[in-house]
């Protein structure tokens, strides 16, 4: 046991905890985008609180939240120890390494992204999440569902609400670029053929999700969803 320990302590394993649980955060995006864009129906949030009772009443999803939620958690708390870790270990930034000449900006501010995507992450939850899944929707639609696409008109009605929303989704686009091909790198799926498959592929999901989940609640504001 103190070999398998040592294994996920050290600077790999915490890499690859964080390869694995960011690729699991990749596919629930996919879904949670997939369910999001519903609302594009317009068809006055039907569809939407069809899948979202669905997210919400069946048993293997809400099983996968708790799951998600734990990895979320140990994916941050991965990549604070190894911002620390990193830290500590260059006390000094010696003039001859140029980071700027070897990376992005965006990889290099991971941290940063990271925690603008907590915040926004902690309003999300308790503007859906909670009320979702806890403290209940007094209304219902015509199919008698609770009404959540009535919740989400309500709340992207706030401009200071949407302008969070839409900062939070560019940090998610940049977070997601150097994630996405790092995940595949850290968890050894990678090889010469294949990288410029995977960087293409991560570039296209980063802008797709992040475009998408931005345009709800633009659209919502801008009153081109009824």
């Amino acid at each position: 046991m103190s070999g398998f320990g040592n294994a996920f302590s050290s600077s790999i394993g915490k890499k690859f905890i964080m390869g694995i649980t960011g690729l699991f955060l990749i596919l629930f995006l996919i879904v949670h985008c997939g369910i999001n864009a519903l609302i594009f129906l317009d068809d006055d949030g039907l569809k939407f609180n069809i899948g979202a009772h669905f997210m919400a009443t069946n048993w293997i999803i809400r099983a996968g939240e708790y799951v998600l939620f734990i990895g979320l958690l140990v994916h941050i708390f991965q990549a604070l120890r190894l911002t620390l870790q990193n830290q500590k270990a260059r006390p000094v930034k010696y003039a001859v390494n140029d980071g700027k000449a070897n990376s992005k900006w965006y990889s290099r501010s991971m941290g940063l992204l990271g925690t603008l995507l907590l915040i926004f992450l902690v309003v999300h939850l308790k503007d859906f999440w909670v009320v979702s899944r806890f403290t209940g929707i007094p209304t219902v639609d015509v199919n008698g569902h609770e009404n959540l696409y009535g919740v989400m008109k309500v709340k992207f009605q706030d401009p200071v609400r949407v302008g969070v929303y839409i900062l939070a989704m560019i940090s998610l686009c940049y977070h997601l670029l150097h994630g996405f091909a790092s995940a595949f790198q850290t968890m050894g799926w990678n090889h010469s053929k294949y990288n410029g498959i995977i960087k293409n592929v991560g570039v296209w999901y980063s802008i797709i999700i992040s475009l998408l989940f931005a345009a709800m609640p633009i659209a919502v504001y801008a009153g081109l969803i009824k």
